[in-house]
């Protein structure tokens, strides 16, 4: 790879050897080995200002969250016996925001760092043989979703800048970013069946709340099934049985038609300023309302040993059978991620596919910004048919839509439906339940 000033090198040495050849001078014959030397010297040192030189990166966790810093480590090493006058390393990770925001500083190392465009920029200068440096990025999480870290671009030369030379690390690692969850100490749900009924319970394999009995011990059986004072008594091991209870399960379905979701255009002042607030602030946007409000409610649940399955028909397809325990908590988060409202099916159609898998007894709660009549008489449909609907409506209006959900909102709660309405601006913990001050932050496992 050769620059600009390679070439303005070049023309000197050719224009010194034209004058030496012609006038016969020892001066332009002493030019000539000058830029001569200085471009063997320059060529030699730019094909070694790169070897042994590696660079690590070490996220302090795989998963991160909305609102919250994501902090990395990294080091850059010298592994050659000759010095790195300086090192450039161009990181063009795509998670949002990313940029510097420290730079370790120590003996014979100099920092300088550069937010760009998706990119961060930072300059290490007198790296010495066989040193290592180390510094942390920080970069506040404003947006869910999977992203890359890296590649990560080398760039070094010799003194002059004659011959730039460059090396790309390809991408290893990708980081998830959780949705926003708010706390909520309490959330309204219908009453359960009506007595008299037959509390409809089905057997199951995994470990749930409800135990119904003990059996013998199996081939296949997890140890954590043991129940440990039968063994002792009956000297064998003896392993507990578990059962699903309808009333038990949460299924939270969100609405994932594109043309439902609406988004207010903000300007870079708004987002800035959302970025130095203390609390981060959700973006006016109904898909990112509707995505916090179902991760806050799972989670809610899944704290109190429910057993929460999602259904939410977007860019793609996401069921999940309801389950308690922390790791059906990683599995609703992580799908939640990544969901983008991005479908075309209706969520009263989607209601008409998925209610066959929904037992009688569960509670549905639909999340969506939807003020259609045909949605309302989906839901007077799951209520006949023994579900147990909640309707969180989205006031597309405040998102900058047209149409206002009042009047949904109102005829919903007069037929017996528990509503909860959120417009653009609430507190997301007063307008489903009741909420601490600050947002809950999932520690990564």
């Amino acid at each position: 790879m050769t620059s600009s000033r390679a070439r303005i090198v070049l023309i000197l040495f050719a224009a010194s050897l034209l004058a030496a050849q012609i006038s016969g001078r020892d001066f332009f014959y002493s030019l000539t080995y000058l830029w001569a030397g200085l471009l063997i010297f320059s060529f030699l040192w730019g094909r070694f200002a790169l070897r042994g030189v590696q660079i690590e990166r070490e996220a302090r966790a795989p998963r991160a969250q909305v609102g919250e810093l994501f902090v990395e480590r990294f080091r850059i090493s010298n592994e050659s016996r000759l010095p790195k006058l300086w090192v450039e390393t161009r990181d063009a990770s795509d998670l949002p925001g990313y940029r510097v925001t420290a730079v370790a500083v120590g003996l014979g190392f100099r920092g300088a760092s550069v937010a760009g465009a998706h990119q961060a920029v930072t300059v290490t200068s007198g790296l010495a043989g066989g040193q290592s440096r180390t510094w942390l990025m920080r970069t506040l999480c404003t947006q869910r979703g999977r992203f890359r870290l890296g590649p990560i671009t080398m760039s070094s030369s010799d003194p002059f800048g004659i011959f730039p030379v460059s090396r790309e690390v390809p991408v290893k690692q990708h980081v998830v970013v959780l949705p926003m969850i708010i706390p909520l100490s309490g959330f309204p749900l219908p009453l359960g069946r009506l007595p008299g009924g037959e509390a409809l319970r089905q057997r199951t394999h995994q470990v749930t709340p409800n135990a119904s009995g003990i059996r013998d011990y199996a081939p296949g059986d997890s140890f954590s099934r043991i129940h440990w004072k039968s063994t002792a008594r009956r000297r064998k091991l003896i392993v507990k049985e578990f059962e699903l209870d309808p009333l038990a399960e949460i299924w939270i379905v969100l609405d994932g038609e594109d043309d439902v979701h609406v988004e207010q255009p903000s300007s870079e002042d708004d987002d800035r300023k959302r970025a130095d607030d203390e609390l981060f602030q959700l973006p006016p946007s109904s898909e990112e309302y509707a995505v916090t409000a179902g991760a806050s409610i799972a989670y809610h649940f899944l704290q109190r040993g429910r057993a929460v399955g999602l259904v939410a028909y977007g860019e793609m397809r996401h069921v999940i059978q309801p389950e308690p325990g922390d790791a059906q908590q990683y599995r609703l988060l992580e799908s939640l991620a990544v969901f983008r409202a991005r479908g075309d099916l209706r969520l009263e159609n989607v209601m008409k596919i998925e209610s066959p898998r929904i037992p009688q007894g569960a509670t549905v709660i639909m999340i969506s910004p939807s003020a259609s009549t045909k949605l309302l008489a989906s839901v007077h449909n799951l209520l006949h048919a023994g579900r147990q609907p909640v309707l969180i409506s989205l006031d597309a209006e405040t998102f900058g839509g047209t149409q206002s959900n009042a009047a949904f909102v109102d005829a919903a709660s007069r037929s017996g439906i528990i509503v909860r309405r959120i417009q653009f601006g609430d507190a997301l913990g007063s307008a489903l339940g009741s909420a601490d001050r600050k947002p809950y932050v999932v520690r990564a496992a």
